[in-house]
């Protein structure tokens, strides 16, 4: 079975979805699915330097790359246009027996569906939350012309789009597809456990050995919500804690998170490390006391399974789509998004650590039970042969 995932970009700056799709592929291709993928050269503002037209290995994937259209014009340059792309999909789409398309209201996945369409070739679409409420309220008015003209008649004729979580289902009811859809996580790799995590972390930010930490790992947007998480630190001065920032940003929207700081007094409490990645990651999730994500809207959100594997307590707001697995299994704390309930949920977490150390080992050994990519990507084999021989599809999420 050839399948061809349809991304506009597997950019490091374009935050989690890149990765869980790169991190998708590997999985299938394990699965003895030969999965590749197309994409455009795009890394936020600039591009990655790849070769182009041709089949390369990427991060252990193979991936095609074809050239991004880069005015000047920001808008322009997001919407991620590839003439290169489009030839090279009409000339060989065919070739593959389904594809796997990632994100709408992109040029790379909107024209993917449309000569899928036009070539009767079957496919799935994964919006990533692009269809959530939040989301959709963001430039609504040319989200919702986009809809309207082109995208929607695009969804009404995939095979079946792919959700990653019961929220998200019923966010997108609302729209009043026609298509099938089905629910299934997002899967994570797990990690390698290192015995000196804990101390690892302190030594590299030179704080003592029994220091506190709260860790947010993201990319810095403003749908993260840390400007609701910061105030509440501010509010708990009478704990001893240091909050690392780990991710990148726009440079206009660092300076606002740095502002934030300082205005609310926890900027010498606070550390900006940047993007981290590999075993340095691995260093932060697993040395931290609490992973810390007050989102206004998350589909999923990979990185909560991540800071879960890696045995710490979670604290997230209702928007992030795992809020209610997190509170039915009680592996963390789940506050409204509110500066005032964040810093309670805060609060109760300082005043009973050794409740935060339980959470955080129930929850690594759910993790391993429930949300590996070996897993998901057997299920994900199977909704593709269904497809194939139009059968009714059955996720067990």
């Amino acid at each position: 079975m050839r399948v061809l995932h349809i991304i506009p970009s597997v950019g490091s700056m374009r935050g989690g979805t890149s990765q869980a799709v790169l991190d998708m592929v590997k999985a299938l291709r394990a699965d003895n699915i030969d999965a590749e993928i197309a994409t455009t050269n795009d890394n936020g503002d600039g591009l990655l330097e790849v070769p182009l037209q041709q089949r390369i290995e990427y991060k252990q994937v193979p991936i095609w790359f074809f050239l991004r259209f880069s005015p000047t014009v920001q808008a322009i340059r997001e919407y991620a246009f590839s003439w290169q792309l489009t030839a090279w999909l009409w000339q060989n789409i065919s070739q593959y027996d389904i594809l796997h398309i990632h994100a709408i209201f992109s040029y790379a996945s909107t024209m993917a569906m449309t000569i899928a369409r036009y070539k009767n070739i079957p496919y799935i679409v994964m919006p990533h939350g692009l269809l959530c409420e939040w989301s959709l309220r963001q430039s609504p008015h040319r989200k919702e012309i986009y809809l309207k003209l082109i995208e929607k008649a695009n969804l009404n004729n995939t095979q079946a789009v792919h959700l990653t979580s019961r929220q998200e289902q019923q966010e997108i009811f609302q729209l009043g597809l026609s298509a099938v859809n089905f629910v299934l996580p997002l899967g994570l790799f797990l990690p390698n456990q290192l015995t000196n995590a804990r101390y690892r972390l302190r030594q590299y930010l030179n704080l003592p050995t029994d220091e506190p930490v709260i860790l947010f790992v993201s990319r810095l947007h403003p749908k993260k919500g840390l400007d609701y998480l910061i105030p509440a630190l501010g509010k708990l001065n009478h704990h001893r804690f240091t909050f690392v920032i780990a991710g990148s940003g726009s440079k206009e929207y660092e300076a606002q998170i740095e502002s934030l700081l300082v205005s609310n007094k926890i900027c010498n409490r606070t550390h900006f490390v940047g993007f981290v990645e590999g075993e340095t990651k691995n260093i932060f999730m697993q040395g931290a006391d609490l992973f810390a994500l007050t989102s206004h809207s998350e589909n999923f959100a990979v990185v909560v399974l991540e800071a879960l594997a890696a045995g710490i307590p979670v604290l997230v707001t209702p928007g992030v789509a795992l809020a209610s697995v997190i509170q039915q299994n009680q592996l963390g704390y789940v506050a409204e998004l509110d500066v005032s309930a964040i810093a309670s949920a805060l609060d109760l977490y300082f005043s009973n650590p050794q409740a935060g150390k339980d959470m955080g080992n129930r929850a690594q050994q759910f993790i391993f039970e429930k949300y590996t990519w070996e897993k998901m990507a057997s299920q994900m084999h199977q909704i593709y042969v269904d497809i194939l021989q139009h059968k009714p599809i059955v996720a067990s999420y």
